[in-house]
């Protein structure tokens, strides 16, 4: 049995994010389950280890007063956007102590790849880079880190209802000239945070084969107001 955290509001990245790290270490220690996060963020953009200036379209300035964060942080990969019709995933996975990293990044696409395909939106993973796609637009980004070679930390970020123009401000996972796109848009009519996540965990539990108990987040979270979906 492992643990599903759904938080129904916007959740702030710093407090996930710590939050996210102090479960790591708990599950590292052997004193916590595996857990899958889900949640949505207000509007921030996240910076991995990959990251170069170049990445970033805009100026930090520009950035904060269309109202979103930029935060530079531990996983790999460059920059990539989460905020609100995005439904972002955070498992917290003991992989074992001779973790298949690449295998573990290929179950988290195929779990997005399953979800979509129950909406009736078709998606594919690349050979080349990670994440899933729908032709040359990537739908969900993915990025992770393992905690001392052994325990998962951060996730996928999968574009629902996400205002895309948010995207304007960076160089999507550092990779020039290619698009991106939502379920939304792929589909016709809105696919939401709150249809999509219930499918995720599904789809992540038989990719997994894990058992996931459903936990509300004590976390605070935020409404969704109409100014925070208001894009850019």
């Amino acid at each position: 049995m492992a643990r599903l955290i759904r938080a129904d509001g916007l959740v702030d990245y710093d407090a996930a994010n710590a939050e996210m790290h102090a479960l790591a270490e708990r599950r590292l220690a052997g004193i916590a389950e595996d857990t899958l996060i889900l949640l949505e963020h207000p509007p921030v953009y996240t910076a991995g280890r990959r990251w170069r200036p170049d990445h970033i379209v805009w100026t930090e300035e520009r950035i904060a007063a269309a109202g979103a964060e930029l935060r530079f942080i531990d996983r790999g990969g460059s920059l990539t956007f989460h905020g609100p019709g995005q439904l972002v995933g955070y498992p917290v996975l003991d992989l074992g102590a001779r973790p298949d990293a690449m295998r573990f990044v290929r179950d988290l696409e195929e779990v997005v790849i399953r979800a979509a395909a129950d909406v009736g939106v078709e998606l594919h993973r690349s050979e080349v880079q990670t994440g899933v796609w729908s032709g040359p637009s990537k739908v969900c980004a993915i990025g992770v880190r393992l905690m001392r070679m052994r325990v998962s930390l951060h996730g996928f970020a999968l574009n629902c209802s996400t205002d895309l123009s948010w995207y304007d401000a960076i160089v999507p996972c550092g990779l020039a000239g290619e698009g991106v796109a939502s379920l939304s848009q792929l589909a016709g009519r809105e696919i939401t945070v709150g249809e999509m996540a219930p499918l995720v965990a599904r789809r992540f539990e038989d990719v997994f084969d894990l058992r996931l108990e459903i936990e509300q987040a004590r976390w605070p979270t935020q409404l969704m107001e109409e100014s925070a979906l208001s894009g850019v």
